[in-house]
């Protein structure tokens, strides 16, 4: 089950990489140019993830105690490199040249995630209230995705604002996900029980890589997908 989170998280770099560098060859025109930034995008994809098995290996995210490691190690950097990162694109012509259903697609693979949570459970790395099984229903949005990349792909016009619509409320869903998790560690009398209800072992490599990459990756696809909506309805 351990291989299952890295195997997603190589094809989300995959993914990822693939889409990056459609957007840096069609925003640069010299050859030179597309080199350096694509080596660029993946020395930062690989740093981040180095980072992410150091922390991991290191045993530092199994402590619960306050400040929150995880929000502090894991989530907040990734948050902090969305915002600067898109808000310094903003009105990059990379943005609105990526395909707008590709961003809708890429959701599909939380559908794999929420997967790996159930054996989690089964395993005792995870509470069950984080699953499916509980309160966290982010399959059952991410299994729309196919369907809404569909009607942004056939439709664009008429299908706009029901994608803007559909991202923040993929965003709803995640933060969600992110209080669910918190409220398991510090909250849990929520759930009736005096002790946190998230095992230690969900702070040790692999299972890092959920907040500190995955779940991340999608706040920033669903952002992005925004700003290039909303540019588009302007034009």
């Amino acid at each position: 089950m351990e291989n299952g989170y890295i195997a997603l998280s190589v094809c989300i770099n995959a993914v990822l990489l693939f889409i990056g560098f459609y957007a840096i060859n069609n925003k640069y025109n010299t050859r030179y140019q597309r080199r350096n930034k694509q080596l660029f995008l993946l020395c930062a994809l690989l740093l981040w993830q180095v980072y992410i098995l150091i922390i991991g290996k290191s045993g530092v995210l199994q402590n619960y105690s306050l400040p929150p490691r995880v929000l502090l190690l894991c989530i907040l950097p990734a948050f902090l490199f969305t915002g600067i990162f898109l808000y310094t694109q903003r009105h990059k012509f990379w943005i609105t040249s990526i395909p707008p259903h590709w961003l809708i697609l890429y959701q599909v693979f939380r559908v794999v995630i929420e997967t790996l949570f159930v054996y989690s459970v089964a395993k005792g790395i995870l509470p069950k209230l984080v699953s499916i099984q509980g309160y966290n229903f982010d399959m059952v949005f991410a299994l729309t995705a196919p369907i809404v990349a569909y009607l942004l792909y056939a439709n664009k016009n008429i299908a706009t604002r029901i994608v803007i619509v559909w991202n923040y409320a993929g965003l709803a869903v995640i933060a969600s996900i992110i209080f669910l998790f918190v409220s398991s560690i510090y909250f849990p009398h929520i759930y009736g029980s005096k002790t946190a209800l998230m095992p230690k072992e969900f702070g040790l490599y692999p299972y890092p890589l959920v907040p500190s990459f995955l779940m991340p990756s999608a706040v920033f696809m669903h952002i992005l997908s925004l700003m290039q909506l909303h540019r588009k309805q302007g034009s």
